[in-house]
């Protein structure tokens, strides 16, 4: 089921629950019902536990309640439960909360995305949900849905793809993976956060059918995948209006076309009135944030006067109240299970897992995977690959098992500069190398002075150079570069080595002018705490890459909607205006719309192995699907990444990603697999009728190794349709 029709509950468009559901809320009309206004007012807010930028216990918070982004009182004499909401982007998010408390540190989500592997993102949606329930959090603040659609995006490791299909699919089984361990998730950032600089005075513009067939397409496959119990909204305003307070976004769309029925929450300081409620808004989160941004609590101080005076309707927080015990009900908080017991080994092997399908090979002119097999000596190479492996930075970083390896203290401007660190994993690449390897001489450089680490390349046979770049919340890049001199190192260490192998660190595409004097080149990402292990066993071969790129890499900034991104460099506090002019065009849309052809494609990733496509077989009428053969014709077991992509409707060239499917194969094995399009990625979004439009026609669509690089064609007839938002 990985890319297969991602078909809604209750037919094209909309949310419908089941009877469960019904019962849940049902249930919920007549708990709140008999609820006094304080407790209703108390549900609709909730306050952090103590942490750095929050250093003194908030006496609505009981003692010997575990510390975390946020707490909800409960109100025990109805069985209704306190909400215990953790970040949950890479994993149960611990620095600063809870002294001495660790967990699984997953890869980043970007990582995720290159999987293209919904089974997997189920498991992992549903440790994590085993994690949270273990430590009394019953709310993961995870479901990362925003598209890349800025490569300079400093929160874009957090996210999975710039396309909506896979973000929708990969996020809705993360969702479902948590909520089966009676764990509430949310999906989030509703909607185009795509940019950290200045997000809390950043508008957001673009036209609503781009909308609704990019960003909010894939909020909607993720929201009836993955049933969320909670959508928070983002920092930035849409079109003019802020998210958490955008009457058309959450009244409009989610709860009305969609018919949504869980709760809309805030992000963290990101409500700056109560009448953020009349738009749709049905919790502050973290009202402290909101005290430090906007100097006031406003669903704390404001929202009681506007309930007694009737600027706001009983009616509109009875429906707050209630869509939060629906929630609940329909979740099982009010029913808990025993704490579960967390089998940490078993988690790591997971996130092993995890970083080994999810590491893109880019680039192999043939030396791996026996180069380092066949070498005496190998030279590693900067990176701080002595000590561990990169993680993001900001909300959603983890501290592993055990501890970091290093935490080094960067900083920044705005509210987010104390927690920008560069966070080392203690996942060492250089000595899980030498375990590897234990009879080659392994030798060490920091890579601090590229001629020194020079000099010690060219004494070796292999160079492997570690490259990282610190990315993470509140912080765009100002461009593409690897930062620290490390473009210069490997320009250094190639020339003396011409046997050079470059492994990268990042949550975005880097620019390589040292692209043709390397042999290979391996993107690991930010691949979590067993990422020394999941690098190695790529590089000797031990394992077979499968990875797939969830982004597009550009060849220069020039290829990208935006050159210059607006306010970057600009103080804290600029109000700063970004049209998204490509609408949905976005990543690899973008790049056949213009005719580009980019650095590396959306869906690049190379293998040890070879596969073949053969016999694609199309059917159209009501939709479109397609049967094809895929064989490994190799001497290794692998994994391909079949891709199905729409290339020309009736009205003309169009670049989609319909469905796909990630299939292992042993060598000479051959697995026929049965491709379905969702239709709304074949279809338009009609603002006028207000619905999606499938003209009646010819079809044009191919079986792709990227977006760009297609292996089969075929054309189908579709009987025209129009059906519901």
């Amino acid at each position: 089921m990985d890319g297969r029709e991602c078909s809604p509950l209750s037919g094209p468009g909309g949310v419908m629950t089941r009877s469960h559901d019904s019962d849940a809320y049902e249930r919920a009309r007549a708990v709140e019902e008999q609820m006094t206004d304080d407790e209703r007012l108390s549900l609709v807010t909730s306050v952090m536990g103590t942490n750095p930028m929050s250093p003194v216990r908030d006496e609505r918070i009981p003692e010997g309640t575990p510390m975390s982004a946020g707490y909800t009182p409960g109100v025990q004499r109805l069985g209704v439960p306190p909400l215990l909401m953790s970040d949950a982007s890479l994993g149960v998010t611990n620095p600063g909360y809870r002294e001495g408390d660790t967990a699984t540190a997953l890869p980043a989500g970007i990582c995720l995305g290159a999987t293209f592997n919904t089974r997997l993102a189920y498991t992992s949606g549903a440790m994590l949900g085993r994690e949270a329930a273990s430590r009394g959090f019953n709310v993961q603040l995870a479901g990362g849905v925003n598209l890349a659609r800025e490569v300079r995006n400093g929160r874009n490791f957090e996210y999975l793809s710039e396309d909506p299909l896979l973000s929708g699919l990969l996020a809705g089984a993360s969702v479902k993976g948590i909520q089966d361990q009676k764990v509430i998730s949310t999906v989030k950032h509703f909607s185009l956060n795509c940019n950290e600089t200045n997000r809390h005075w950043l508008d957001a513009r673009i036209e609503e059918q781009a909308h609704r067939e990019s960003d909010l397409l894939a909020f909607q496959i993720a929201i009836e995948r993955g049933r969320p119990g909670a959508v928070m909204t983002g920092y930035n305003k849409v079109n003019g209006a802020y998210a958490g307070g955008n009457h058309h976004l959450i009244t409009e769309v989610l709860k009305g076309d969609w018919k949504y029925p869980g709760w809309v929450m805030s992000d963290w300081g990101a409500t700056p009135s109560w009448e953020f409620a009349l738009a749709g808004l049905d919790q502050e989160s973290g009202v402290q944030m909101d005290r430090l941004m906007w100097k006031n609590e406003p669903f704390v101080t404001d929202l009681p006067a506007a309930l007694a005076d009737g600027r706001l309707p009983r009616e509109r927080l009875s429906d707050m109240v209630r869509r939060i015990l629906g929630s609940m009900f329909t979740t099982g908080l009010d029913t808990p299970d025993e704490p579960p017991t967390v089998d940490l080994n078993a988690h790591r092997d997971l996130v092993l897992d995890t970083a080994r399908q999810g590491i893109v090979l880019l680039k192999n002119d043939g030396i791996l995977p026996d180069g380092l097999n066949q070498a005496a000596r190998i030279a590693v190479i900067g990176g701080f690959a002595q000590l561990g492996v990169v993680t993001g930075t900001g909300s959603s970083a983890v501290t592993p098992p055990g501890g970091f390896a290093a935490v080094m203290k960067i900083g920044g401007p705005g509210i987010m500069g104390t927690a920008r660190n560069l966070y080392l994993l203690p996942s060492s690449p250089l000595a899980e190398l030498k375990k590897a390897l234990p009879d080659k001489r392994i030798d060490f450089d920091p890579g601090m002075n590229p001629a020194e680490a020079a000099l010690l390349a060219e004494k070796a046979d292999i160079a492997v150079v570690f490259a990282i770049r610190v990315e993470g919340e509140g912080f765009d890049l100002a461009d593409l570069s690897l930062p620290w001199g490390q473009d210069t190192l490997i320009d250094a260490v190639s020339r003396a080595n011409p046997n050079t192998i470059v492994v990268l660190q990042t949550g975005n595409p880097v620019a390589m002018p040292w692209l043709d004097q390397v042999r290979a080149i391996v993107h690991a990402w930010y691949p979590g705490q067993a990422g020394g292990q999941a690098v190695t066993d790529i590089l000797t071969g031990a394992v077979n890459p499968s990875g797939r790129l969830p982004i597009t890499f550009p060849h220069s900034l020039d290829q990208t909607p935006r050159p210059q991104l607006a306010g970057l460099g600009s103080d804290w506090g600029t109000a700063t205006t970004i049209a998204y002019d490509e609408g949905a065009e976005t990543g690899h849309r973008w790049y056949a719309a213009q005719g580009h052809e980019p650095l590396f494609a959306f869906g690049h990733g190379l293998s040890y192995t070879t596969f073949e496509h053969s016999e694609l077989a199309v059917t159209g009428g009501d939709n479109l699907t397609a049967t094809m053969t895929v064989t490994n014709t190799g001497s290794r077991a692998g994994a391909d990444v079949v891709q199905l992509y729409l290339t020309a409707a009736p009205d003309g060239p169009r670049l989609r990603l319909l469905a796909f499917e990630r299939v292992e194969l042993e060598p000479g094995a051959s697995q026929t697999i049965d491709l379905r399009a969702d239709r709304r990625l074949l279809a338009r979004f009609n603002t006028e009728d207000h619905a999606w439009n499938l003209a009646p026609g010819r079809y044009r669509m191919a079986i792709g190794r990227t977006a760009h690089d297609h292996t089969l064609t075929g054309e189908a007839d579709l009987d025209g349709s129009v059906f519901s938002a």
